[in-house]
């Protein structure tokens, strides 16, 4: 029997009360008693295209909730996830919102999205979604729970596209192998989701489904997002705690992970500058505060800040936009936001290549020690960018004094954070299956980066003028 449930806060989960933003687009849900097209008092009529396909979960910020996402092509009117243990015990009643492409077609798809509460750690769940007019297949997941050796594992990885995703099938087999807890996709996808009147963007559903409908795959917006005001990217994704999701943050274990927008330095909307800018110092001071039991702080952003690629992207020039702030006045700078409240990590992508840099803060390079990565007087940045799209990988050229290891091989990469102290990360070489790069950071404590830190940052690291 099943057990019908309606989660109560599906409003503030997803934003839905949240206040409009400079770079906005609003995810009303519809009515539950609109009037839809093809019903009638005719009990023999149903939509045209009813099957559910598309499915992908996220974190609901916290491990007792599991966001699941999918797309229809017409409006089914009710829709459900039904998930148990075992058995399909439960049912959350799906909101659903239209979004129409802003191409010349102007394409429909209906967005269902649902929230399974009372999820238990370590517990496997078999889960489906769909109406009375078509269900999908049977997925399962297991509740999120730290590792019996301890902590959670991440993928993470950028710029993955339908053509040449080159680490695609590796990463639906970690993700189903049950060897990554969650993805991190840190921007750029489809290349694009717009194109062909959002055709491309189906198709990139469709493949990361054998990934995303296992684990939760948790999303920031890249430079190949932006067309129709970031309308793809806001519309077929859900991201705890926003209605938009283009920043947000979660905590999961010791780790707090921001997810904030780049694009936004590259746009002429300023007060979408701004409000990130205002919301980021508000998260990061209450991340301060509650680093004792959540010490990590973890941002994820797709352009870089620094980087070796032989291009003429941001991160190549001294006065870096997303480094140093915009262009003049240097307002809103995002380096000295970061090590003003001690970010530990930052997760990139954007240049095609996996690169790791030494330690570095203001073009002072830290790696002048015998380990730069044990109690780092500065942010570390790890770079992803090489899972795959028609653009093929780029290349290096005089790599910086940053520069501890690059790679222009395909691949993906993981982060294991075992507790307070510990993280492992790992680069996977997928065109050769191996792990090319792999380095533990510890850290003793976790507080804003001192003027001790800055003397021992300057005394044994290296300016790059």
């Amino acid at each position: 029997m099943i057990l019908r449930l309606i989660f109560p806060c599906l409003a503030l989960l997803f934003g839905f009360c949240a206040p409009g933003l400079g770079y906005h687009n609003p995810r009303e849900p519809l009515p539950v008693s609109r009037s839809i097209h093809w019903r009638s008092d005719d009990r023999n009529r149903g939509p045209f295209y009813g099957q559910p396909e598309q499915i992908h979960l996220s974190y609901g910020g916290d491990p007792s909730l599991q966001i699941v996402t999918w797309l229809t092509f017409d409006d089914t009117g009710e829709s459900y996830v039904d998930y148990g243990l075992t058995k399909l015990t439960q049912r959350i009643r799906a909101n659903v919102t239209k979004f129409v492409d802003g191409g010349a077609k102007k394409s429909i798809r209906y967005i269902h999205r649902a929230v399974m509460t009372g999820i238990k750690p370590g517990k496997a769940y078999i889960y489906r979604v769909g109406s009375e007019y078509g269900i999908s297949n049977m997925f399962t997941f297991t509740g999120l729970k730290e590792r019996p050796e301890g902590g959670y594992r991440y993928g993470f990885f950028g710029d993955m596209g339908n053509i040449n995703a080159r680490a695609l099938g590796a990463i639906q087999k970690v993700s189903q192998d049950g060897e990554i807890d969650v993805v991190l996709h840190v921007g750029d996808f489809a290349y694009n989701m717009d194109v062909n009147d959002g055709s491309f963007g189906d198709e990139f559903m469709r493949q990361i489904e054998p990934s995303a409908a296992y684990v939760p795959y948790m999303t920031v917006p890249g430079n190949h997002e932006y067309a129709y005001n970031f309308s793809h990217y806001v519309n077929r994704f859900t991201m705890p705690n926003t209605n938009d999701n283009l920043f947000y943050s979660f905590d999961l274990g010791p780790a707090h992970f921001i997810g904030f927008s780049t694009e936004f330095y590259f746009s002429s909307v300023l007060e979408s500058v701004q409000t990130q800018w205002n919301w980021l110092i508000q998260d990061l001071k209450k991340a301060n505060e509650n680093r004792k039991n959540v010490p990590w702080i973890i941002t994820m952003g797709h352009r870089p800040m620094y980087c070796s690629t032989d291009d003429s992207d941001d991160c190549k020039f001294k006065e870096s936009i997303i480094r140093k702030g915009l262009h003049g006045t240097h307002a809103y700078g995002l380096e000295k936001l970061f090590h003003t409240y001690g970010v530990d990590i930052g997760l990139w992508a954007h240049e095609h290549t996996y690169e790791r840099l030494f330690p570095v803060y203001d073009r002072v390079v830290y790696n002048g020690t015998g380990n730069p990565y044990h109690n780092p007087p500065a942010m570390v940045h790890m770079l992803a960018g090489s899972a795959g799209c028609q653009e093929y990988v780029d290349h290096f050229k005089n790599p910086g004094p940053w520069s501890a290891f690059r790679s222009s091989n395909y691949g993906f990469s993981t982060m294991h954070i075992y507790n307070h102290t510990h993280i492992h990360f790992q680069q996977h070489d997928v065109s050769h299956d191996r792990v090319e790069d792999s380095i533990w950071l510890v850290k003793d404590k976790h507080e804003p980066y001192s003027k001790m830190d800055d003397h021992h940052l300057l005394k044994h690291g290296v300016y790059v003028p």
